[in-house]
């Protein structure tokens, strides 16, 4: 793995990541997103290849009894994985790299790429409050009353992952939101380490059990 800068992306269910990175990717040219494996059924607005490669199971373990992931997990009771092949081939392009994942697929690839030498730049997304993220999961429309539970549940212990990440952004305005990813992507945001004091006061919102 060389030849450009891999950015990693991960956020709580709902907190808005993928459609940020969509955007993202629409006004940087020079980017490009290494599309997951996953075991999970298709949705029907999803298209396989561009939200993600749907596979079964005796697919995914095949993958990953070849080493043919940077990273996998279980989500949700699902597996997913980053191809080690398809950031190889966008590395030998010369572009720049963007993986959505969770937390526990980042802590993977930071350290894979500690032993590669990948530059690798890590962001998490917050939501503005946990009632913004109970209504972003529910206007989707896609998830039982149970399921969205369990993702709220689920999305307070994501969320105590914040600090392994290099940055932290704040969706609240989308727009700025988006604003604040240029300016990560082009090495421009000192004020948005995730260790900067002013995110004390949500955190302790978000993270109250």
């Amino acid at each position: 793995m060389s030849g450009g800068r891999l950015f990693v992306i991960a956020a709580p269910s709902g907190a808005g990541k993928t459609s940020l990175v969509k955007a993202l990717l629409e006004q940087e040219p020079a980017l490009r997103v290494c599309v997951s494996h996953t075991t999970r059924p298709q949705r029907p607005n999803e298209m396989d290849g561009r939200d993600y490669h749907f596979v079964d199971i005796p697919q995914f373990e095949a993958l990953l009894g070849r080493d043919g992931f940077l990273e996998h997990a279980k989500v949700f009771d699902h597996y997913y994985g980053t191809s080690l092949a398809a950031l190889t081939t966008a590395f030998g392009h010369g572009h720049d790299v963007i993986l959505e994942i969770d937390w526990q697929g980042a802590a993977q690839v930071r350290a894979r790429t500690q032993i590669s030498g990948v530059p690798c730049h890590s962001i998490f997304v917050l939501p503005p409050s946990r009632q913004a993220l109970e209504s972003r999961l529910r206007s989707r429309r896609t998830d039982s009353d149970a399921v969205i539970e369990r993702r709220l549940r689920d999305a307070v212990d994501d969320m105590r992952h914040y600090r392994e990440f290099d940055y932290v952004i704040v969706n609240d305005q989308f727009a700025d939101a988006l604003r604040d990813l240029h300016r990560i992507i082009r090495d421009e945001a000192p004020d948005l380490r995730a260790d900067r004091g002013n995110l004390q006061p949500l955190l302790t919102h978000l993270l109250q059990t």
